[in-house]
């Protein structure tokens, strides 16, 4: 007779058990915030949501907009006051275990895991071989002014959401059907289109039932990483350099518990119905359209399109109408537009591509949606060209909601 395994600790998994910070109020749909990353473009939808949010207390208030990126320098010493009156008198809830997140949107009631994976088993390089991995390139000249702000903070919240390649999507539904009878931790229509937000704790016996679920499909990974990073990855890739810099300065046993060694993230499965993939296309600002027409030229193309983008090709539009690409893979597209020079922006949408393309002196790059199953096995060797994919709209996006001390 067989003896079954037992399952393997958090720490075994590279995982790590966060002591999550609440407000007395979290369903207050001012209270959480949208990624970062999200209407770098549109720096009115920051401005609506920060007058709807006014005083009141939000992880707006925690966080830098990269449309902002400009004024870090007045932003962050801000940001870092907010984190330490937070502390006093705002996060007033704190338990240690994880949240079960269940999100509901017009793709469905997406199901999510807040945990904290530890940075020591996380690599963002090109090559990594780590349990956990980025699913795309990092260009490391946008780490510093994320870095910049981590270093000065003693809180974090967390955008990041993370992949399970979990086929049967046996892992998070029986956890969900365990605690929605409970009272939930949160429960809210988010703000800007978000949809419903839940949350409940998961400790006790459903901290097992969730240990139980990770250790079967850690112990079934094989060559492919556990965990794929799939929102966030400059985010969690900042964080994984400032606690090198910081370990740096660490004894051995000072290393170990460290909180700045872990990263707060929200685990998904790449299988859940409701999480829909959705393309990033390109838009370019004060481009010059014939050079671009020049470094496209060894490419064939025709004019317009009439059906939806698949497989290799690329949809190019601006001033002078639309031309459709039809092998032009995005690894020797983003070649073409590094080259250009111009300022580039990644954005959702196909409507809002298109508008930003046809302005005068613009363009935009509309791109084929990528496949769920192919995403594992691609990034086994390496990761995808950047801004290869996105988990959704921009408005389906992981919304700032739970805290966790990053300081001693």
């Amino acid at each position: 007779m067989t003896t079954p395994r037992e399952n393997l600790s958090f720490a075994q998994m590279g995982l790590h058990l966060p002591t999550i910070l609440l407000p007395e109020n979290p369903s207050d749909p001012r209270w959480p915030a949208i990624a970062c990353d999200q209407y770098t473009a549109q720096p009115e939808v920051w401005e609506a949501f920060a007058a709807t949010v006014g005083q009141a207390p939000s992880t707006l208030s925690l966080i830098l907009p990269e449309a902002y990126l400009a004024q870090s320098e007045e932003r962050l010493p801000e940001i870092w006051a907010a984190m330490r009156e937070y502390q006093k008198d705002v996060l007033t809830t704190a338990f240690e275990g994880f949240v079960l997140a269940a999100r509901r949107t017009a793709s469905g009631t997406r199901l999510g895991l807040v945990l904290a994976i530890d940075l020591e088993r996380y690599d963002y390089m090109p090559g990594a071989r780590s349990d956990i991995r980025c699913t795309e390139g990092t260009i490391l000249s946008r780490l510093p002014a994320r870095m910049g702000l981590r270093e000065g903070a003693e809180l974090e919240s967390s955008h990041v959401m993370l992949l399970a390649n979990d086929v049967e999507n046996g892992f998070l539904p029986p956890l969900y059907e365990a605690l929605r009878g409970r009272t939930p931790l949160y429960d809210l229509e988010l703000l800007q289109g978000g949809g419903q937000l839940s949350g409940w704790a998961v400790r006790g016996e459903t901290l097992e039932q969730a240990r139980a679920a990770l250790s079967g499909l850690y112990e079934s990974k094989g060559e492919k990483p556990f965990i794929a990073v799939g929102d966030g990855n400059h985010s969690l890739a900042s964080a994984k350099a400032v606690w090198e810099k910081t370990r740096a300065g660490l004894s051995a046993e000072e290393r170990e518990g460290h909180p700045a060694r872990y990263a707060l993230c929200e685990l998904v499965n790449l299988y859940d119905p409701a999480l829909h993939f959705e393309p990033i296309h390109r838009a370019l600002f004060g481009v010059d359209l014939l050079a671009l027409e020049r470094a496209l030229g060894g490419f064939a193309s025709v004019k317009g399109h009439g059906e939806a983008l698949g497989g290799r090709q690329a949809l190019l539009v601006s001033s002078k109408g639309e031309r459709l690409y039809s092998e032009l893979p995005l690894e020797k597209l983003q070649a073409v537009i590094d080259g250009l020079h111009a300022e580039c922006d990644y954005v959702h949408g196909d409507e809002v591509a298109r508008e930003l393309g046809q302005r005068e002196g613009n363009a935009a790059f509309l791109l084929p949606r990528m496949e769920k199953l192919e995403l594992f096995s691609s990034i086994q060797n390496g990761p995808l060209p950047r801004k290869a994919f996105s988990m959704g709209e921009a408005n389906e996006k992981r919304y700032y909601m739970e805290c966790r001390r990053i300081r001693p």
